[in-house]
């Protein structure tokens, strides 16, 4: 394929912005694809280059690039203005549409990424519990902010920081646990100085780990027993899984939950949603203070709305869509006699190269790296973009046609037999 005009604008953007990107997950060397467009499961880079997306901008496109229905929704709302600092109907519709869908919210606000949705989740549950610490769980992500940019050497101590900049007073308020282990989780929530567990229903960030049988309904006993609130992180998982979340799929149902990504239909967003006692502490009905310049932005919330009723009953198909594929990478993995993994939960799914399905970060990083860098590389080269990183996810949207996954599953096995020995 013929990358000039990327490798041109590579060269710009580096002395522009560190590393040439605005979020380092899309850097792999040598250098990041520019795209100039996107029509339903395809893209199209700077240089005329054709891909099927796999990627879909990490997740919030589950209609497809460019959705007719979006961009007149979009279009007819830039007509009557793009921000007002003022309450308006499509932020309305748009949280009456999550409050009518996800289990636990009886209210919703409003918030400009998922990031700062995880940051006012966990202010709100330590003004809501008056206590000061927090537990993540190892390997998942909640965005940029200092709480959660932290790990644990050891799983249940008081975590250190993952990135300069992020003051060891503030890492320390926070413990990292593993994912399906409930009695590391039980071990640290003794200590009855905690406020909340956040954490994703299913990991997504690490690659896609399941629940195991039970897990998430024993973090809810527990987080009650010892009186801590439940943060389920959405953010990929809202209105993805189902028109509820991972929450409805599983009937688990948190005190607080955050979204982004699908509820703003490819426009930044993002929403904290929870009990109405907790949330109605939020200013300017309480005192824990949430405020944004952009929340609520009606341009955001009418791309959002549009997307859910458009999606709403067709996630099954998309779920068996997924089921389909899966299978047809397992059953390419095992012909070529190429050990791994295929890991999927509704339309989301990831490979794992010499392991097993894992069931935590720690099991998720022992996947072979040059594997999987492998085959993003043959994916890019003919005509498929997925996430560089084995550590993210692909995403299936309505858009993905018969020819979209054939053309991923063919290329798939193509690579198999490359590597097989």
């Amino acid at each position: 394929m013929n990358n000039y005009r990327s490798v041109q604008m590579y060269e710009v953007l580096t002395g522009l912005t560190p590393g040439g990107v605005s979020s380092p997950v899309r850097k792999f060397n040598p250098y990041p694809i520019s795209m100039e467009c996107g029509e339903g499961s395809t893209i199209i880079d700077v240089d005329g280059n054709h891909y099927f997306d796999m990627c879909m901008a990490y997740g919030p496109l589950i209609l497809g690039h460019s959705h007719p229905e979006v961009i007149k929704a979009v279009s007819a709302q830039m007509k009557k203005g793009t921000i007002f600092g003022a309450p308006s109907a499509p932020e309305m519709e748009l949280m009456n549409l999550i409050r009518n869908n996800v289990p636990c919210a009886d209210m919703v606000r409003l918030t400009n990424s998922g990031t700062e949705s995880t940051m006012h989740a966990i202010r709100l549950a330590r003004g809501f519990t008056g206590k000061n610490k927090i537990v993540k769980m190892n390997g998942g992500f909640h965005g940029s902010h200092d709480s959660v940019l932290v790990y644990s050497e050891e799983p249940g101590s008081p975590a250190v920081p993952s990135s300069p900049g992020v003051p060891d007073a503030t890492a320390s308020n926070t413990y990292s646990v593993d994912y399906n282990d409930i009695w590391q989780l039980e071990n640290v929530l003794k200590r009855n100085d905690v406020a909340a567990v956040i954490m994703e229903p299913i990991m997504g960030n690490m690659g896609v780990i399941l629940p195991e049988k039970g897990y998430l309904q024993n973090v809810r006993k527990l987080t009650r027993t010892y009186g801590a609130l439940l943060i389920f992180d959405e953010v990929i998982t809202g209105f993805r899984s189902s028109e509820g979340g991972a929450q409805k799929i599983y009937n688990v149902i948190p005190d607080l939950c955050t979204m982004g990504k699908i509820i703003g239909g490819g426009f930044p967003i993002g929403a904290l949603a929870g009990r109405r006692e907790i949330m109605e502490n939020l200013a300017p009905n309480g005192k824990i203070y949430l405020a944004g310049t952009f929340s609520g932005n009606p341009i955001s919330a009418s791309a959002g709305r549009v997307t859910i009723e458009l999606m709403n009953g067709k996630h099954r198909m998309l779920s068996e869509n997924t089921e389909s594929l899966v299978l047809s990478l397992r059953d390419s993995l095992e012909d070529r006699g190429v050990k791994g993994s295929v890991v999927h939960e509704g339309s989301m799914f990831q490979v794992f190269f010499d392991i097993d399905e894992p069931r935590n970060a720690a099991e998720a990083r022992k996947a072979d790296e040059k594997k999987f860098e492998g085959l993003f590389r043959f994916m890019l080269s003919n005509g498929v973009y997925i996430p560089p990183s084995r550590f993210e996810v692909n995403f299936l949207s309505i858009a993905h046609d018969k020819r979209a996954l054939n053309k991923f599953s063919e290329t798939f096995d193509s690579y198999l037999r490359s590597i097989a020995t």
